[in-house]
């Protein structure tokens, strides 16, 4: 028997030259290994047939999430290798909600005060990337192939919509931003300036529809429900936007909102609205919209309003409440505090003294008088720096030792030098303080980040200085370079530059182009990147400040650097804000590019300020709005610098 065992394996080893040896020896390790799996248990070849299932579950579970993260290391590798110079990207908006399996993100009462412009929000909770968004339906076609129901030659691609003059803007705009410093004039013809000019146009007539569809003649839009959130029902984005309009030439647009001001608006309302935010929206753009047009009626729907709001100040050292009941002709504080924030009480200046311009009574321009000759003479500063809270019964600063130049303080320090020019650079109690106040930013808050040296503004909480700034604090290089516009040191104009560059790193080192609210600078030796966020700061509301300081250093500079970089952030805004319905909504995630998590929400300074200053931004033509005639309020809402004759 052995020998012929053995005869049988020799002979079958010269027939395959080889090969049978290998066949035979494998079929006999298939015969053993079965042999030893009958040998198991069944309890053991269960067990086993259990992990090795389990096993592939989870290799088909988590290999798209690898593959996309080694797609983005890869990709990180090429952004770095192009020192982090924001690639230019195809517009494309959020799709259009379907049945949703579950509401959009919900909006706290307690939230929307500490949403609005100047006081960042409590972020709201994030759905997770994990479940099933309704609004968000990635699709993967061919890019020649249109989605039945889409507009002429609209182009879809992973749920977005591309309009056909900017789906070209990633090779033309790509090889200016690659090719060249951003120091040359980019792509400047006067055909690339019109064609940004009438981008915005267009981002603001999709805003429109979308307000005019779902939230017409309410507060805010809330593009993803197709629904309206109210905060004084007073339809604050449309009059927001009134000037907007006007300037950039939407006459249907426009007479649409003025009937609606003519007809519905009405103030006799018993509701109570923020002083601040209803005199930087509400006064400013009417008294705006007057100055622009000449027509009576929003002077007097601003005299209406504005001797609505004069109860604020009824108070013992004159710093006015906060709140204002505009029909009962009440107001009162908080309902948790007596105090009033300094941004809030010395930012009403500029809308109150205009008034008493146009309807020559004094009480207005007296009132908000009264409130800058005390805080001049407080004590509590450093510096010239202010704290953020000041008490309306006895007219003193609380919570002092802290400072900042971000929410709670920041307009203070613009409306220092926006009086003095709107009042003929003569009253010079208010340019004195306001020099103080940069000369004590740069001795207290001012530092420079780690590895790549980005200026910034921190905070000082009680000697202890903290690398946090708010994205509001980039209103400082436009209001520095005005200064420096009206005779005030060169240097500023220095600082303003370098204040916009760190402006810019903000929205340009963003995985979506996108600044966060807050952001955390490194100044440790050794750091790898400049900026850090945190996970609750990541949001973006479609905020204004840095456009708004690029359209100042652009008017001042002519760099155009200045509008490449506006037009970059407006493609990105396009790129994950958009939504398909009509309008723009605020995102929980700047970090996160394929799920920003849309909020649902469109705050009405993303028409009344940011797609305004883009406009302003992209005009070549210094006599829109010059810079010598006109001043702008905190809410971009431009006011006449008076003539000598009417100068305080």
């Amino acid at each position: 028997m052995h020998p012929t065992s053995r005869q049988d394996y020799v002979s079958i080893s010269f027939a395959g030259q080889g090969s049978g040896s290998y066949n035979n020896s494998k079929q006999w390790r298939r015969q053993s290994c079965w042999r030893k799996w009958k040998q198991l248990s069944r309890l053991q070849r269960s067990l086993i047939l259990f992990i090795l299932v389990l096993l592939f579950i989870c290799g088909i579970a988590y290999y798209p999430a690898v593959t996309e993260q080694l797609r983005g290391l890869t990709e990180g590798e090429q952004d770095t290798d192009r020192n982090s110079v924001l690639r230019p990207v195809i517009p494309h908006v959020l799709p259009e909600p379907v049945k949703q399996a579950r509401p959009p993100l919900p909006e706290q009462t307690s939230q929307r005060k500490l949403s609005n412009k100047r006081g960042p929000p409590v972020l709201q909770n994030r759905l997770h990337k994990k479940e099933n968004n309704p609004e968000t339906v990635i699709e993967d076609k061919a890019p020649d192939i249109k989605k039945e129901g889409e507009e002429e030659g609209v182009i879809s691609w992973r749920g977005a919509v591309i309009y056909p003059d900017q789906a070209t803007e990633g090779t033309k705009d790509g090889e200016n931003k690659e090719g060249s410093p951003h120091n040359q004039k980019a792509k400047s013809s006067k055909e690339s300036a019109a064609s940004w000019l009438e981008a915005v146009r267009e981002a603001f007539r999709h805003a429109w529809k979308g307000y005019k569809d779902f939230a017409w003649g309410h507060d805010e839009l809330r593009p993803l429900s197709k629904s309206y959130s109210e905060w004084f029902g007073l339809g604050l984005t449309l009059i927001d936007a009134l000037d907007t309009m006007w300037i950039m030439g939407l006459k249907q647009e426009f007479e649409e909102a003025k009937a609606w001001v003519a007809t519905e608006l009405t103030f006799n309302k018993n509701v109570d609205v923020n002083l601040f935010e209803s005199t930087i929206r509400i006064l400013g753009g009417l008294l705006s919209t007057y100055n622009l047009t000449g027509d009576p009626l929003f002077l007097d729907k601003a005299r209406d309003i504005g001797s609505r709001l004069m109860p604020a100040f009824k108070t013992p050292f004159k710093i006015p409440y906060s709140d204002v009941n505009i029909g009962k002709g009440t107001a009162h504080p908080p309902r948790w505090t007596s105090d009033s924030t300094v941004a809030e009480v010395t930012s009403i200046q500029l809308e109150f003294r205009e008034l008493t311009r146009l309807t020559q009574d004094p009480q207005y321009q007296a009132a908000v008088a009264e409130v800058m000759k005390l805080v001049h003479k407080l004590d509590g500063k450093l510096d010239g720096l202010v704290p953020m809270f000041i008490n309306t019964n006895n007219g003193q600063f609380t919570h002092q030792g802290i400072y900042t130049l971000g929410a709670r303080a920041d307009s203070y320090y613009e409306y220092l030098l926006k009086q003095w020019i709107q009042g003929g650079k003569k009253e010079n109690q208010l340019v004195e303080d306001y020099l103080q106040a940069i000369e004590g930013v740069k001795k207290n808050l001012l530092q420079k980040s780690s590895p790549n040296g980005l200026t910034f503004v921190g905070e000082l909480s009680h000697g202890q200085f903290s690398p946090k700034m708010d994205h509001l604090v980039c209103f400082l290089p436009g209001t520095l370079a005005l200064g420096a516009h009206n005779g005030l040191p060169a240097e500023h104009m220095d600082l303003a530059k370098q204040m916009m560059e760190t402006c810019y790193q903000m929205y340009v080192q963003m995985e979506t182009g996108l600044s966060p609210e807050i952001v955390h600078f490194n100044m440790h030796q050794g750091s790898t990147r400049d900026i850090d966020v945190k996970l609750a700061d990541r949001h973006n509301l479609l905020r204004p400040e840095t456009v708004e300081s690029l359209f100042y250093l652009y008017r001042f500079t002519k760099d155009h650097k200045y509008q490449q970089w506006g037009w970059e952030i407006l493609q990105n805004f396009n790129k994950y804000t958009k939504v398909s319905s009509g309008g723009y909504t605020s995102i929980n995630n700047v970090r996160d590019p394929d799920y920003p998590s849309p909020r649902d929400k469109m705050e009405s300074f993303f028409l009344g300020e940011t797609l305004k200053y883009l406009y302003l931004l992209f005009s070549d033509d210094p006599n829109l709005l010059s810079l010598d005639q006109y001043v702008f309020n905190t809410e971009a809402h431009p006011l006449p610098i008076w003539p000598s004759s009417s100068s305080a």
